[in-house]
């Protein structure tokens, strides 16, 4: 029986990128929280956990609640829940300098223009490309705010974001650019969900055997391809009525 339940967000517990996970899902979420720890693992900020997945678990008791844990922008944030302060806290954070921060965004940028996809004329108002999220940078190339069918619509074979993330290695090699959503690119320090996996075996004191992981990009170059291959058991799923239908499957032989 495994201990973990680990879980990407984006097209794996939601239907769209950076969309609220259906409320049902939260309810099967919940349930799980009853039997397993449950793991959120993603590139997003952790306003962005708390909206698109903890908000939309209403039911959810604080003592549930102590058995969710956030790591945010791929594991370099972490964050879980105290039920008697009844409050997120914050475990640790590894944040980028300034310096990092400045060096990654001109890297993709200067590859994004060069090769025609710096779609800046396609933003909506307040909106931007290159976000700081604290730990990580995040290319979003149509924006965050984007209509969701147009950002599917943008690169679904991801070829124009690999092309984006070899020209922007070879202006900043020393960071790790990776794809990830529908039109994001996430860059750090090296920090791939491989590096969120192993601070979540340290602090939940489990061993690789324990978890089962959901994720919708496991192959080679997607952002969930380092937790394959760490050796972690994985289940690929194409939406989340995939993932809803192997949730209710395993509650149900509990």
């Amino acid at each position: 029986m495994k201990k973990v339940l680990a879980f990407d967000i984006d097209q794996t517990l939601n239907e769209l990128t950076k969309t609220p996970i259906p409320l049902e899902m939260g309810s099967i979420l919940t349930k799980c929280l009853d039997h397993f720890e449950v793991c959120l693992i993603s590139g997003q900020k952790f306003d962005q956990f708390i909206a698109q997945v903890v908000d939309r678990m209403p039911e959810a008791t604080p003592e549930e609640l102590s058995h969710l844990h956030l790591f945010v922008t791929q594991g370099t944030q972490y964050f879980r829940f105290n039920p008697k302060e009844k409050q997120w806290i914050s475990v640790y954070d590894n944040p980028l300098t300034k310096e990092q921060v400045e060096k990654i965004s001109n890297a993709l940028e200067t590859a994004a223009k060069e090769l025609g996809y710096w779609e800046a004329d396609q933003l909506l108002d307040g909106d931007e490309i290159i976000e700081d999220r604290h730990a990580m940078v995040a290319f979003s190339a149509l924006g965050q705010k984007a209509d969701a069918h147009a950002k599917h619509a943008w690169d679904p074979d991801h070829k124009k974001r690999d092309k984006i993330v070899a020209r922007a290695k070879e202006l900043a090699p020393e960071f790790t650019f990776e794809v990830g959503g529908t039109t994001t690119i996430n860059a750090n320090t090296g920090a791939t969900k491989e590096y969120g996996m192993t601070h979540l075996l340290e602090e939940l004191k489990v061993e690789k055997s324990d978890i089962l992981y959901f994720g919708d990009m496991t192959q080679p170059g997607g952002n969930d391809y380092p937790v394959v291959e760490m050796g972690i058991d994985t289940i690929t799923v194409r939406n989340n009525e995939d993932t809803s239908f192997a949730l209710k499957g395993i509650l149900g032989i509990l």
